[in-house]
């Protein structure tokens, strides 16, 4: 009798929550549906992605990529917003939360001979679509971080954006060559590579 009474308001339940629409969410589905809804004392970042150096080089573009859709007019993919931080958050982690909350198209590996993630595209541009210097990096607050963006823990009012280069970083303030003065690094050790033997004329 138990049992049945038992299983009898399992299924109460479970009707309850089908007629009134109540969803059921994960710790990760809640922080991303939720991820721009900011509580009084909440810790917080801001992120920004854009793209617009591509502007200046438009010629360089893979024409399939020539389209607003791709590269808006006025290079901003997502303007820098506030989102709130959950503790432990990488850079990586926040922009990975952004752009699905934002429905913006990402690709990345994870490099194990470096233990970081490395961000090949967003919003279908990738790197080298613009010219073989171009690419995605990362600064926060202003600065250019020397290693992944996976590796990079945030703290409260950081800001972080993402912007894409054509010039291994210089159309942006960052010099590949001399990154002890200007802390510029792409986002991953990968990239790092990858330009490097793209501006000397090598494959990897």
């Amino acid at each position: 009798m138990k049992k049945d009474l038992l299983v009898l308001c399992i299924v109460g339940v479970m009707i309850a929550f089908l007629v009134t629409g109540t969803k059921i969410q994960s710790v990760d589905d809640y922080y991303l549906t939720h991820l721009d809804e900011i509580a009084e004392g909440s810790e917080t970042v801001f992120l920004g992605i854009r793209c617009d150096t591509i502007l200046d080089n438009w010629g360089d573009l893979d024409p399939n990529l020539r389209y607003e859709k791709y590269v808006p007019g006025d290079g901003i993919l997502l303007p820098l917003t506030e989102y709130a931080l959950r503790p432990g958050d990488t850079v990586f982690e926040t922009l990975n939360r952004a752009v699905r909350h934002n429905r913006i198209q990402m690709a990345c590996v994870y490099s194990y001979q470096y233990s970081s993630v490395y961000v090949q595209g967003i919003n279908h541009l990738f790197e080298f679509s613009c010219g073989p210097l171009s690419g995605w990096m990362y600064q926060v607050n202003g600065r250019f971080p020397n290693y992944g963006c996976s590796q990079y823990k945030l703290k409260d009012g950081d800001v972080v954006e993402w912007m894409y280069t054509c010039d291994l970083g210089r159309d942006v303030g960052g010099d590949f060559w001399n990154l002890g003065a200007t802390a510029y690094a792409p986002a991953d050790p990968i990239a790092r590579l990858h330009r490097a033997y793209a501006a000397e004329g090598g494959e990897i």
